[in-house]
């Protein structure tokens, strides 16, 4: 299926590849499909676009590149609605905030992405027993952009 990105352009996707999000995001409810698609072979970023809606993307980062003690658990109800079974299946990003001039963007850690690699199912989560910032600062990714 082909399908239009914000910052890609018209692109193929193959329909088994589309990732569901029962719920959609926090305030974007109504967009339930979604295509993970690669930035960069050498930056920990991947492009989370909805299939319904160019203009609904997002910029997300492998958490564990720029914190690598980031962790939490999840809830016996998060792993039910997005059939975890095996811990190999889950697949952790964070929303990055984009700002200008890039360096200033920041990692939502507070509200992960959190996605069933062998089911193609996905949802964000908010971490309340965890005191993680929603604008976390990118050094690493600062000082490579320098």
């Amino acid at each position: 299926m082909k399908i239009n990105t914000k910052f890609l352009g018209e692109i193929e996707i193959a329909e088994q590849d589309i990732l569901t999000f029962e719920h959609g995001l926090m305030g974007l409810e109504e967009y339930t499909k979604f295509a993970l698609l690669p930035l960069d072979v050498d930056l920990p970023l991947v492009l989370l676009q909805a299939t319904e809606c160019a203009e609904i993307s997002f910029i997300l980062a492998f958490p564990y590149a720029f914190k690598p003690d980031y962790n939490f658990d999840l809830s016996n109800d998060d792993k039910e609605q997005l059939q975890i079974e095996k811990e190999e299946d889950v697949m952790t990003y964070v929303i990055i905030t984009l700002k200008e001039p890039f360096q200033e963007s920041t990692l939502n850690l507070l509200a992960p992405i959190v996605m069933n690699s062998n089911k193609k199912l996905g949802k964000q989560i908010v971490l309340h027993d965890k005191d993680y910032p929603l604008r976390y600062p990118i050094p690493t990714l600062k000082e490579s952009m320098k």
